[in-house]
């Protein structure tokens, strides 16, 4: 009997272990421009990659950044991505920006050089795990530019 009561105890808990289900965690995500391709009238092409390092799918619903090279700001992106990046990926969002007269000549130097250029991303961005609710992270990343061959303009 007791040998019974034992193996059945035994048999609940591993069914009982079996329920919990893959852990969910909402990891911080980051952002990185991942390409500036300066237009014809001055604007940007901005290509913002967005990582999700969650378990779990994301929607990215804003962003607040501001792209400032080493004299200081150059533009601000206030995006509405409206992205959904699965677990443990990424994407990018591709928008045109207005930049301000600081950055449209350090960007101008930087592609008439030949150089790169160093940037720092900073501001916030907005996502919503799936089924859960929306949370704002702080983002600074720190990277650098460079110039494309073969793609006038361009900086990755």
């Amino acid at each position: 009997m007791i040998r019974r009561l034992a193996c059945i105890a035994a048999f609940a808990l591993l069914l009982a272990g079996c329920g919990s289900g893959p852990v969910r965690r909402v990891s911080e995500p980051a952002a990185s421009i991942q390409q500036i391709t300066v237009r014809a009238d001055g604007r940007w092409d901005v290509a913002l990659r967005l990582n999700n390092f969650s378990s779990m799918a994301m929607r990215f619903d804003s962003t607040a950044l501001e792209i400032a090279f080493d004299n200081g700001s150059a533009a601000r992106l206030d995006l509405q991505p409206a992205l959904d990046i699965g677990p443990e990926s990424a994407d990018v969002h591709t928008a045109t920006v207005e930049p301000l007269p600081a950055g449209r000549a350090r960007i101008a130097s930087a592609l008439a050089d030949g150089r790169g250029l160093s940037y720092t991303l900073r501001g916030s961005v907005t996502a919503t795990p799936l089924g859960g609710k929306q949370k704002r992270w702080d983002i600074k990343r720190e990277s650098a530019l460079s110039p494309v061959p073969g793609l006038p303009g361009a900086l990755r």
